[in-house]
């Protein structure tokens, strides 16, 4: 394992870890991880890694773990001067570059599909993508306008898991509903409507898609339109809604063991 330790911080292949920030990607789709957990579980798959920047602590701690992968550049450095490279405070020994995977085509999803609609926050998508992972709905499928997966907070929140997850990035949610059930996909939307269906009466088919709504507005009567049931979670009374990454674990691990 060869250490390229820092002498100058100007180098090009350390600009990234200052420049890409949360939810931005470079043309080679480029994306960075922190965080010892994270950085650990994506060097166990098959992604990808341009370089990692860390401490020697952690390269000592880990070093056999490292040794499996083919990585061109591990640099180290004190964490005060990481904190020199990134531009700001850091509180975890280990940053990680990395590629993006590809999306998984439309047609190759799980029969099971957690899908979000005009979700805005970067954690609620790591965080429901962690519940996914741990009740086993394998396929995330997800807004190309919205936080990105990969971005370094999804990532974060999601605690590396976002990486088990086949994921899939769609432009137009009403011509990807329709493909869905021309696959054979039943839609259910979360939603609280006068029509819906409490979550202990709902009938689960095998290849079903829950679509999850904006934190605030929810899913516009529109595509509510477009899916084929409509769920809401039974609360007590004057109590609105739960938050989105909670109602979503709700209701996966009631889908799938239904």
């Amino acid at each position: 394992m060869h250490l390229i330790e820092i002498t100058n911080t100007n180098i090009p292949e350390l600009r990234i870890y200052q420049q890409l920030r949360d939810n931005a990607f470079t043309d080679d789709n480029s994306f960075i991880a922190d965080s010892a957990k994270v950085v650990n579980m994506l060097l166990k798959t098959d992604l990808h890694v341009k370089s990692i920047l860390a401490t020697p602590e952690y390269y000592d701690e880990f070093e056999e773990l490292i040794k499996r992968k083919n990585i061109p550049q591990l640099f180290v450095a004190t964490k005060q001067l990481m904190q020199t490279i990134v531009g700001h405070k850091v509180h975890q020994n280990v940053m990680m570059h990395g590629t993006r995977p590809e999306q998984t085509a439309l047609e190759h999803l799980d029969d099971n599909i957690i899908m979000l609609d005009n979700i805005t926050s970067t954690e609620n998508v790591g965080s429901i993508a962690r519940s996914a992972a741990a009740l086993g709905v394998n396929s995330y499928l997800l807004p190309i306008q919205g936080p990105h997966p990969f971005g370094r907070r999804a990532l974060r929140v999601s605690m590396g898991h976002m990486s088990m997850l086949k994921t899939h990035l769609y432009q137009d949610i009403g011509a990807t509903l329709t493909k869905l059930k021309e696959h054979g996909y039943t839609i259910i939307a979360a939603e609280i409507t006068p029509d819906s269906i409490p979550l202990s009466n709902i009938e689960v088919p095998k290849k079903w898609v829950l679509l999850m709504g904006h934190e605030g507005h929810g899913i516009s009567q529109e595509i509510l339109n477009l899916c084929d049931k409509i769920v809401n979670i039974e609360m007590m009374p004057n109590i609105k809604s739960f938050n989105v990454a909670v109602a979503a674990s709700i209701l996966m691990y009631t889908f799938k063991n239904k």
